[in-house]
């Protein structure tokens, strides 16, 4: 499985991508603009990401900026619902407005920090990825 952590905290940082790694390869970046750039550039390659971890809170473009932009590119490229990048969003905000957003732009799942890993396996097994 190829995955894109996007997380600017350094220590979430570090843990998920230690977390992740057992899953497969683990690219990693640490603000909005530079998760879209690696979104882009993964699907120039054809070699597009299985998975993507997105923080809300993070600089230069936020989660919901991100998520919106990568499903826009995914549109322009008609890329359907089935064969898209699965979206995983994490973040501290747990409140009811912050989760319906998130959905409402298109991510399949919502974790709050601190991330509970045997909840976040079950996502990941619901969702096809292992």
């Amino acid at each position: 499985m190829k995955i894109l952590l996007a997380e600017d905290d350094f220590a979430s940082r570090k843990f998920m991508d230690n977390y992740l790694s057992r899953f497969g390869e683990c690219d990693v970046t640490v603000d909005g603009e530079e998760a879209v750039d690696a979104f882009m550039m993964a699907l120039e390659d054809g070699e597009p990401y299985d998975l993507i971890c997105l923080d809300v809170m993070m600089p230069v473009l936020d989660g919901y900026q991100v998520l919106k932009a990568i499903r826009d590119i995914e549109a322009q490229r008609k890329i359907s619902k089935e064969e898209r990048v699965k979206v995983i969003m994490t973040t501290a905000l747990n409140e009811e407005r912050n989760v319906k957003m998130a959905f409402e732009l298109g991510c399949e799942a919502y974790s709050g920090k601190p991330v509970d890993v045997e909840k976040f396996e079950m996502v990941l097994k619901k969702l096809g990825l292992i």
